[in-house]
């Protein structure tokens, strides 16, 4: 009763700090909402016409464009057939066919070792879980054999052809089994590449990268940009580097680094520190989890000698843990304060209490504060 009672106090008063002019009862009913706000990519390198979408669309659209370009694309997973969950599949089927698009049983192993076999086959193989959290029975099929097909057949074989599309992260109101972030436990497996994209411009991009790429990809597809996340995308195809960092504001005082939605929360933070503090920080999107860009990492590090790594998976191990130690050990000597880390706790993720389990803007900003006083 005790916490109850302090949660909706907490919740409150932390609702007026961000969006006083907005009823508290709605803040409640999306508490995720108060976490973040997006900031559209407005960079364009891409040429051709573009065209307003939120990113379960530009996944569609980029979906469709990879299977219209390879005959033997194939996608499959649970409900995709009639555009999934999040809708990221509809209409594909009508216009692909039953045989290009289709249903499987309720079974991630299967789903993965299915689209293993697939790929060593030659079939282009875009599978879906339909969260993340369910990929754990599926772990060991990407990375005791998507993994290693290739190391262990000495090149002879491959399934480099194998894209698995996940949702990830909070999303307001899913808890343990619909909110985690598992990006980590397959960052520690060589063979494997994956990307989380920051919004619709980035995600079909990525996309398009991971199902042409010679090694097996996984795309963590942060599920609360679904809707939120709206860009102007480039309607033809394009790609997006795998393994290429992208530094989104410049700054020289404090270097922030994250990805998929907490990009957004660091933009958010940057503004806060010029606002509050007088000082600039510079934000980076690290883009691709496996291979990660430790040299753009590394140069922005010696430029601020400041560092606030952000990332909703739990402290211990998680992804932040290896850029911390690879900082350390490349840029020490142009530190002028501890690395920080900002993350979600050491705890299964919780349902109400999820507003205290998020790395938000207001614990980044402490971080980043206390980084520049240290």
């Amino acid at each position: 009763m005790i916490l109850s009672k302090l949660s909706s106090r907490l919740l409150n008063s932390r609702a007026s700090l961000v969006r006083d002019s907005v009823d508290r009862s709605v803040l409640r009913d999306h508490v995720r909402w108060i976490q973040f706000t997006y900031y559209t990519d407005k960079g364009n390198n891409v040429p051709g016409e573009t065209k307003k979408m939120n990113m379960y669309e530009a996944i569609n659209n980029g979906l469709r464009i990879a299977m219209t370009r390879d005959p033997d694309a194939v996608i499959f997973g649970e409900d995709v057939a009639f555009g999934g969950v999040f809708r990221c599949t509809v209409g594909l089927q009508e216009e692909f066919g039953q045989d290009r698009v289709f249903n499987t049983p309720l079974c991630e192993q299967g789903i993965a070792g299915f689209g293993i076999g697939l790929a060593t086959a030659g079939v282009t193989a875009i599978a879906e879980i339909q969260f993340a959290d369910y990929i754990f029975p599926a772990f060991d099929q990407l990375v005791n054999e998507a993994a290693k097909v290739r190391y262990r057949s000495g090149g002879e074989f491959n399934c480099g052809k194998l894209t698995v599309r996940t949702p990830c992260g909070a999303v307001g109101h899913g808890g343990l089994y619909h909110s985690q972030s598992p990006e980590a436990y397959f960052a520690h497996t060589p063979g494997l590449k994956i990307v989380v994209p920051r919004g619709a411009k980035q995600a079909k991009g990525l996309l398009l990268s991971c199902i042409e790429e010679p090694d097996p990809c996984i795309v963590f597809e942060p599920k609360i940009l679904y809707r939120t996340a709206i860009d102007e995308v480039p309607t033809d195809h394009y790609k997006i580097e795998i393994g290429k960092a992208e530094v989104v504001r410049e700054g020289d005082a404090v270097t922030l680094v994250g990805w998929g939605t907490q990009v957004h929360v660091l933009l958010e933070v940057a503004d806060l520190v010029q606002e509050k503090l007088d000082a600039s920080c510079e934000v980076i999107d690290l883009v691709s989890i496996l291979p990660w860009d430790t040299e753009l990492v590394c140069k922005s590090a010696k430029k601020t000698g400041r560092v606030v790594i952000a990332h909703e998976a739990p402290l211990t191990s998680g992804f932040g843990a290896e850029i911390v130690s690879t900082v350390q050990e490349e840029c020490f000597l142009h530190l002028e304060a501890p690395i920080q880390r900002v993350t979600g706790w050491d705890s299964p993720f919780p349902h109400v209490f999820e507003p205290f389990y998020l790395p938000d803007k207001w614990r980044c900003f402490a971080a980043v504060r206390n980084i520049l006083n240290y």
